[in-house]
């Protein structure tokens, strides 16, 4: 289960990773008590850490922290039907980022859509993407990507009771479902070039499909499909991960004081033992075992 967690990371609720549909900004405060204990020994960045003129001032100035999301990803970043308030890892550690800036953990969520991540950041209107955001070489011309902070996995899902798919080939001749503008849709066509890809928008489009007999397959991170299954016991994980994404922090293309400030204080997290708290406390309740080593900052291409 330890190799589900590093390889799948983000998968838990990579909502991101089939894309979220807009909707209204949505206010990250107040915590739920679990992350508001863990918050509360989030570090808080120097004055001098504070640059002039930079964008993490600029943030300090307007006092909350914009945050390009998902509103429904179980375990990353869901909307808490009850209080209202975005909670999960991806989420969590947006909190973390802007106490660093602020001194507490005020933000706003935008919800994203896979598709829209890159102009969000180019026209300001969020500061930082946490939407398991896989790092590539190519989404990094248009975007800066701080991280990786986790690793995960492109996995197959399908309807329970079916049978004949058992690795990604058997996806040939099939009708697939994936996320649109997902590392999903490049690693089918390569794996199982006969398919037919179909896309959604987002997480639960896809499930709905797959429930509907649209597809015969689903192929998305696998901690967001542990989740799904979790949550929907007609849905059955066939495969073990075959790929591993490294997702990244995105942010303005360009901004590299905003790109080290962020870094930094990855680290710290990652020293100070808060990301596995944070992890633990999302993404740990449903996946058994201690929290995985983070990825290494700057390891992979584009980061």
């Amino acid at each position: 289960m330890k190799r589900l967690v590093a390889v799948a990371a983000a998968s838990l609720l990579a909502l991101a990773a089939c894309g979220e549909s807009s909707s209204p900004a949505v206010p990250g405060e107040p915590q739920s008590s679990g992350a508001a204990d863990v918050l509360a020994k989030a570090p808080v960045a120097t004055a001098a850490e504070i640059l002039p003129g930079s964008t993490m001032e600029k943030i300090k100035q307007r006092g909350e922290l914009l945050v390009g999301g998902s509103l429904d990803a179980p375990l990353l970043s869901q909307q808490n039907p009850v209080t209202g308030q975005v909670e999960g890892f991806d989420a969590d550690m947006g909190k973390a980022l802007a106490k660093y800036i602020l001194g507490e953990p005020k933000v706003k969520i935008v919800n994203s859509a896979s598709e829209t991540r890159e102009a969000l950041l180019a026209n300001g209107t969020v500061d930082v993407v946490f939407q398991t955001y896989t790092i590539t070489e190519e989404r990094a011309k248009q975007v800066a990507f701080a991280g990786p902070y986790y690793t995960s996995g492109l996995t197959i899902a399908v309807k329970k009771g079916t049978t004949g798919i058992t690795k990604p080939e058997d996806l040939n001749g099939k009708k697939v479902l994936a996320g649109a503008n997902t590392p999903a849709i490049p690693a089918i066509k390569k794996l199982a070039p006969q398919a037919e890809i179909i896309t959604f928008g987002s997480d639960p489009e896809c499930i709905q499909a797959l429930k509907q007999d649209r597809g015969v397959a689903y192929v998305q991170d696998e901690t967001i499909l542990i989740a799904d299954a979790k949550k929907d016991p007609s849905i059955e994980i066939v495969t073990t991960p075959f790929t591993e994404d490294p997702y990244g922090i995105g942010l303005k293309h360009g901004d590299d004081q905003m790109k080290k400030f962020v870094n930094d204080w990855l680290k710290k997290t990652q020293d100070t033992g808060l990301w596995q708290d944070i992890w633990k406390k999302s993404i740990g309740t449903v996946v058994t075992g201690e929290a995985p080593q983070p990825p290494r900052i700057g390891s992979v291409p584009g980061s």
